[in-house]
């Protein structure tokens, strides 16, 4: 049974900008913007209001990457209002003393910035979010303004949010199920015997992959729904590949048999059916799942009596193709059930293998304590970058208060913008930044010096300014971002408040400031960002891999047979998570997919998942009648030994330790001359697969 080949290490440069998406983004936000401000400033002269209906647009709509089409990203900030209203008035409240504003930036940073552990969505919210408190939370202290800063910030995110709607709204993409149901459609007509080549096959898992899926769609939640969806989503990519391997392989696709036509056939049958459900929203019928492990169950049932029964000269690739058929079978079941739990929603109770729907009978705020209990770990990316962001948002609260700064939220808001994962990114960012800066507070000084107090000309440079700045900034840079944007700010505080050249100056200092606590927590707390976590995750994972393997191999060698309980998956589970989390942080960050001698990390995740399947499969499918021969179950288990010495090897050279000498895997060919038992021929197959993954892994790392 195998979960697919190892995958090359992916080399993938960080793709070019959409100008017209960026461009209708700057006409939304300064529609929005404008539309806030103008009226609150020049109408009514509410100058708290204007602020609010100002910095409300610009933070979700500029500074938070809500993913997702217009009606989606609008969703997002209509949910996140009510969270936004609250933070304002909590940072209205704690403004008083500078050491109670400190306190709570440290928790409000941690608590949103941590909140990424729910997916993509609440994510992209956080900095805007984070912004809210910030701006709340310095002096002056008025509580006897709270209503109009409320008025204000409800008034701008509702304008941003009609704007997301009807003022040239991002298009929807393709949603995960449309994908899904591609992919699984695509399966069926292959189970059935499509001309489809095994590169197609390959190409659609390849699609399945999240970094290929937008992030607004990707099932990253913790809910019931998400994790079936995502474990569809891995059934589907290994189904795909079992049938790109049988393609890789035409002779033994020739070694045709009436049992394993047959179930193929039902194979494609449930591929359609699940396909069709997913299209349609509408769950699939629950005895398809239980007529399909009827099948199965026939199907191994006739397997075994025809390679032990008389004549018993079953010939191997027979076998070996039944091997292969049988374990689609298993993953078209387990994509079907998984699909029947993410459409249906509902609590399911008794979902077999338990193991693997854990899920699927836990309550959703059980399952989101879950999710974030298993990030609260010094090991987790999440938790390192929420740690990180608090540290530098509360240090630059409390330097901006301690040291009295004018606009001391400038420095809050460089350190949320300009902080990045890496040591090395925050640094370059910084770079970048402050000479963007220098240049905008130069032209900004000069504006003030030569208009003075004219705020009619700044009501008309607003509005372009924050055009020019919301297009040209991600367009261009950092530099570009951070010069364009104090000309914006410049001209809307001189239109609230008198001001001279000197807030150009305040706006360098403030910078500048917030730029170096930035640069120092980034140096202080996991500078190298993924880079160091990642190794550290993949050896844990592989370490964890190894018990299972030898327990697994225990399980189906036991004399008498089930005389041995099947091990736990739960901690490989958990780690691989992890390991997920890391992995796909890496490839977020500069450098991060390319290097000069590349790890194929991809692969650990590959083979951890092949040590899962077999581990919940093999059992389940394969569990013998009679007592495995003592010589073949010798044979079994110091294969079995001999890989968890190998996992440790290339455990050692992932964490880069000094790894132990290499075991050498026992191939069949060694093995002791055994009856065709359906078991062995899985077992080996098993074995084998993971072996040559292990050797792959260990020659993409260094040493190995």
């Amino acid at each position: 049974m195998s979960s697919g080949r190892t995958a090359e290490p992916e080399h993938r440069t960080a793709p070019a900008p959409d100008r017209t998406a960026i461009a209708h983004r700057a006409i939304r936000v300064t529609t929005a913007a404008s539309a806030g401000f103008y009226p609150f400033v020049y109408g009514v002269d509410r100058p708290a209001i204007a602020l609010y209906a100002l910095f409300g647009p610009v933070a979700l709509g500029m500074l938070s990457p809500i993913p997702g089409s217009g009606r989606q990203r609008a969703a997002v900030m209509l949910r996140a209002l009510p969270v936004g209203l609250a933070l304002v008035a909590l940072g209205t409240a704690l403004a008083v003393h500078t050491w109670a504003a400190v306190l709570g930036m440290l928790v409000v940073g941690f608590v949103l910035a941590f909140g990424a552990v729910g997916g993509p969505r609440p994510a992209g919210a956080a900095p805007g979010l984070q912004l809210f408190y910030i701006l709340a939370c310095f002096p002056p202290y008025a509580p006897e303004h709270l209503g109009e800063r409320l008025t204000g910030l409800t008034v701008g995110v509702l304008l941003l949010a009609a704007c997301e709607v009807f003022l040239l709204p991002a298009p929807p993409t393709a949603s995960y199920r449309q994908v899904l149901a591609d992919a699984v459609a695509l399966a069926g007509r292959a189970a059935a015997g499509s001309a489809d080549p095994a590169d197609r096959l390959r190409e659609a898992g390849r699609q399945m992959r999240l970094s290929h899926i937008p992030p607004a769609e990707r099932p990253a939640g913790a809910g019931r729904a998400d994790r079936a969806l995502g474990q569809a989503g891995g059934a589907a990519r290994r189904l795909l590949e079992q049938l790109a391997r049988m393609r890789d392989h035409p002779r033994a696709a020739d070694a045709k048999d009436a049992a394993s036509a047959e179930l193929l056939g039902r194979v494609a049958s449930v591929c359609a059916a699940t396909a069709t459900a997913l299209r349609t929203g509408r769950p699939p019928p629950r005895p398809g799942s239980e007529d399909l492990r009827a099948a199965v169950r026939e199907f191994q049932a006739v397997r075994i009596a025809e390679a032990t029964g008389p004549p018993r000269d079953m010939p191997i690739p027979v076998l070996r193709r039944q091997a292969s058929v049988l374990a689609m079978a298993e993953s078209t079941r387990l994509l079907q059930t998984a699909v029947g739990i993410g459409l249906d929603g509902r609590r399911r109770p008794s979902v077999q293998p338990r193991e693997l729907f854990w899920y699927a009978d836990v309550s959703t705020a059980l399952l989101w304590w879950r999710r974030l209990a298993g990030n609260l770990t010094l090991h987790s990316v999440q938790f390192q970058n929420a740690v990180r962001t608090a540290l530098a948002l509360g240090a630059a609260r409390l330097v901006a208060g301690s040291l009295d700064l004018s606009h001391g939220f400038w420095v809050l808001l460089a350190v949320l913008t300009l902080g990045r994962t890496t040591a090395g990114g925050t640094w370059a960012a910084v770079r970048s930044a402050l000479v963007g800066t220098f240049a905008g507070a130069i032209a900004a000084g000069t504006l003030l010096l030569v208009v003075g107090r004219d705020t009619d000309v700044y009501a008309v440079l607003l509005a372009p300014g924050m055009l020019a700045a919301f297009a040209l900034g991600p367009l261009f840079g950092i530099a570009w971002a951070q010069g364009l944007f104090t000309l914006v700010v410049s001209t809307a505080f001189a239109q609230i408040a008198p001001a001279t050249w000197q807030i150009a100056e305040a706006r360098i200092v403030d910078v500048v400031t917030g730029s170096t606590i930035g640069l120092l927590c980034g140096l202080l707390a996991w500078p190298t960002g993924a880079r160091r976590e990642v190794r550290r995750a993949m050896a844990a994972l592989l370490r964890s891999c190894g018990p299972l393997v030898d327990g697994t191999v225990v399980v189906l060698t036991a004399s008498p047979p089930g005389a041995v309980p099947v091990p736990s998956t739960r901690l490989v589970l958990h780690r691989l998570q992890l390991a997920e989390a890391a992995y796909h942080q890496l490839r977020s960050e500069p450098g991060g997919t390319a290097s000069a001698a590349p790890a194929d990390w991809h692969a650990v995740l590959i083979a951890a998942n092949h040590v899962l399947y077999g581990a919940q499969a093999l059992p389940r499918l394969d569990l013998p009648a009679d007592a495995v021969p003592p010589d073949v179950a010798a044979w079994a288990r110091t294969t079995a030994g001999r890989l968890v010495l190998t996992t440790e090897r290339v455990a050692a050279l992932c964490a880069g330790e000094r790894p132990p000498p290499p075991a050498a895997y026992a191939s069949p060919a060694e093995a002791p001359a055994f009856p065709r038992l359906p078991l062995l021929i899985d077992l080996e197959h098993w074995l084998g697969s993971l072996g040559g993954q292990l050797a792959r892994i260990e020659r993409s790392l260094p040493g190995g």
